[in-house]
């Protein structure tokens, strides 16, 4: 439990109630620290009011309409699916709602952590200015996240636009969405309103959505994306927009001529750490040509005494590295470990229908180390997904050349929940005959890890000296069975 500060000093002062900064406080708290946590909006970050949270929920309504629409395959048939968008949205918020408490300054208070509210700004290396008062700290903590990244461009700043932080505050459906980037949150957004009922377009500069993944396993995303009615515009440069006197409404006109017409327009084409206006720079801490704070490997700043997790480092780009992130500095700050991150089994998951899990190296034949390969099953062989009629999908692993997982890729439904074995596996270096030889649930689309894994065992069984040894084995014992039997 935390300590009560005294003349206005902390062990350990956090910057940012979002998920590093309020796992950080947790964590010294629990080290019995002097703990101050400073937000300046609300506890809980992005990925309780505007990311994981509401997104996960509007995601989940459009899923259930779409299973209704899709269930003819295997003998339901339903006349009619009825999107309210208003009881959509209610349910967001209640989900927002129910999960709060959690991230709250109560939940802070009750393990000992002092919270206060307002802005941070560092006035020399150990001290800041909270709300014009000045408070000094032995280590400081910077978890300020990142915020929506929108194109320095004049057209669009004179017109109106939403991002993953405002969108929301839709009450209505919009007739027709236009988004503006293809990575994980233009893809699962759009993908999620086309199923809700809206005329989505997503048009991205990249040659493709998804680029950062394996090539194949992003092309049955984008298949089911097209699929839900979704328009994508690749290669694609946006010069300007046309307003059409509707609040909102406009048309989006492309380089190459095509115009895309839009009811609502969203915004996602990244995030930009938030490190304005901290005064970095009087307490001797380094921010990189995009803005990200500085750290080495064990998240220590440039500052010895201040240190920085999540969003804002460019080390994390995801909720579950953020907290690790955010325990591992106050760890390192108040008992002066030198824990440092694992950068070889983080996992991402795009929660798109079907969703697309990675960790790991790339699963993409041209980009496996040397000596490695890719071994893959097909979800058209694995009997749960036939039973589910959701075929599509694959499970391909990337393993070097001592038969150890190096990379996983998942498309399925709830791939993210199969990459849990596989980011254990890779972290602690096991073979596919260490998965082959552990007993998986069978119908389940998990089991496609084992086929797998039992795959490459088989082919390396056949293969080399292996291959050799067993056969010899296999000699000497059709040898000796003669021999007894000839004996008796």
């Amino acid at each position: 439990m935390g300590r009560t500060l005294t003349n206005n000093q902390c062990d350990l002062l956090v910057i940012g109630g979002g998920t590093a900064g309020l796992v950080a406080a947790k964590t010294a708290a629990g080290f019995n620290a002097q703990v101050l946590l400073v937000e300046r909006d609300r506890p809980g970050g992005d990925c309780l009011w505007t990311g994981c949270v509401p997104s996960k929920s509007l995601i989940a309504a459009a899923s259930a309409a779409a299973r209704i629409r899709q269930s003819a395959s295997i003998g339901i048939h339903a006349s009619e699916v009825r999107i309210d968008f208003g009881e959509v949205m209610k349910h967001v918020h209640e989900a927002i709602r129910t999960i709060e408490p959690d991230d709250s300054f109560d939940s802070l208070r009750a393990v000992g952590v002092h919270v206060i509210a307002g802005d941070v700004m560092f006035v020399d290396p150990d001290t800041v200015r909270i709300n014009g008062e000045e408070v000094r700290f032995r280590q400081a903590l910077i978890a300020t996240g990142a915020t929506p990244e929108v194109p320095d461009i004049t057209w669009l700043s004179e017109t109106g636009f939403f991002t993953s932080e405002n969108i929301w505050s839709l009450t209505h459906l919009p007739q027709r969405l236009a988004v503006l980037g293809g990575g994980p949150i233009g893809c699962e957004l759009g993908q999620a309103f086309a199923r809700l009922g809206s005329q989505v377009t997503i048009v991205t500069r990249s040659q493709r959505l998804l680029e950062r993944e394996d090539p194949e396993a992003a092309s049955v995303v984008i298949a089911s994306i097209r699929a839900d009615g979704v328009e994508v515009v690749t290669e694609a440069n946006a010069t300007g927009i046309t307003a059409t006197g509707t609040a909102g409404a406009g048309t989006l006109r492309l380089e190459d001529g095509q115009e895309v017409a839009f009811d609502a327009l969203l915004v996602a084409t990244g995030r930009s750490p938030r490190t304005q206006h901290l005064g970095l720079a009087a307490a001797g801490i380094d921010t990189d040509d995009v803005d990200h704070v500085v750290v080495d490997d064990h998240l220590q700043t440039t500052n010895p005494w201040v240190w920085a997790a999540g969003d804002v480092t460019g080390r994390s780009h995801h909720t579950h590295t953020a907290g690790v992130h955010g325990s591992l500095a106050a760890s390192n700050a108040v008992l002066g470990l030198k824990r440092t991150i694992n950068t070889s089994a983080v996992p991402r998951v795009t929660f798109t229908s079907p969703e697309l899990a990675a960790v790991g190296v790339s699963t993409d034949p041209a980009h496996v180390p040397d000596g490695g390969q890719v071994v893959d099953w097909s979800h058209a062989e694995l009997d749960r997904a036939v039973t589910q009629d959701e075929r599509s999908g694959v499970t391909r692993l990337a393993i070097d050349r001592k038969g150890r997982i190096v990379g996983a890729t998942v498309v399925s439904p709830r791939a993210g929940e199969t990459l849990g074995e596989l980011s254990l596996a890779i972290h602690h270096g096991m073979r596919t005959r260490d998965v082959a030889s552990v007993t998986h649930a069978y119908p389940t689309y998990n089991d496609a890890v084992w086929n797998a894994a039992v795959r490459d065992v088989r082919k390396s069984l056949s293969s080399g000296m292996t291959g050799r040894a067993i056969g010899l084995l296999r000699g000497v014992r059709r040898i000796w069975v003669r021999w007894c039997q000839e004996r008796r």
